[in-house]
């Protein structure tokens, strides 16, 4: 696979001053790319086949490749996922977070557990009101060494994924750590479920809306670039 091929292109129509004219005066068309992140968060283990996932190592210089592109002038972020690899779910995460170009996410279907960090990461948020975000500690499969620097590392890192949600949302730091830890919210864990309208007013995500709103915010923000 080429770098970027796997951000698929779509075109954003600009003014002539904005998006640069050739050299008969018409005007360029800035691209809008799109990626999606679906399934489960591949990390450092294949899925097994038949699972639907997002391979990390496809994502990143796809978006390498996506900043370096002088014809393209915004990232959609498209999620449903179901979460997956931590490590792998904030890179890509970070890797958003860290574009100069303009950067919508929305949320269709779901954003549960690392999804949440890759929801909030772009610049703009979106999420239409039937999908729902899954909020809930760090969890860890395998076996499990009950040693004291076991909790130490799983507490650094979920103060790693708290610190990125604080950090690209406008929920606060008690309130982040009560929804992740509610004890009556989910049927055989802890943690919290929101809908769309919950995760906005919880201020996880700025906006209700689907594509015709993303779109449009991020055609907004490219033509102010």
């Amino acid at each position: 696979m080429k770098n970027g091929d796997f951000l698929k292109e779509t075109t954003s129509e600009k003014s002539s001053s904005a998006a640069g004219s050739d050299k008969d005066g018409t005007a360029k068309a800035k691209t809008i790319r799109s990626l999606s992140i679906i399934g489960q968060v591949e990390g450092h283990t294949s899925l097994s086949e038949g699972q639907k996932g997002t391979k990390y190592e496809e994502v990143l210089p796809s978006l390498v490749a996506f900043e370096e592109d002088d014809a393209v002038g915004g990232l959609l972020v498209l999620l449903n996922t179901v979460g997956g690899d931590v490590e792998a779910g904030l890179c890509m995460a970070e890797m958003i977070a860290s574009l100069k170009k303009p950067t919508v996410s929305l949320v269709l279907g779901g954003g549960h557990s690392i999804g949440v960090p890759l929801a909030v990461s772009a610049r703009r948020s979106f999420i239409v009101p039937s999908a729902t975000l899954t909020l809930h500690p760090v969890r860890i499969n395998g076996t499990v060494i009950g040693a004291e620097q076991t909790y130490q590392y799983l507490e650094g890192v979920q103060n790693h994924i708290n610190r990125f949600i604080l950090t690209h949302s406008a929920i606060g730091e008690a309130r982040l750590r009560e929804l992740m830890t509610a004890p009556d919210k989910l049927s055989s864990d802890i943690g919290t479920v929101l809908d769309g309208y919950e995760a906005v007013r919880e201020g996880l995500l700025g906006e209700i809306g689907g594509l015709r709103e993303a779109m449009t915010a991020l055609r907004t923000m490219i033509d102010a670039e």
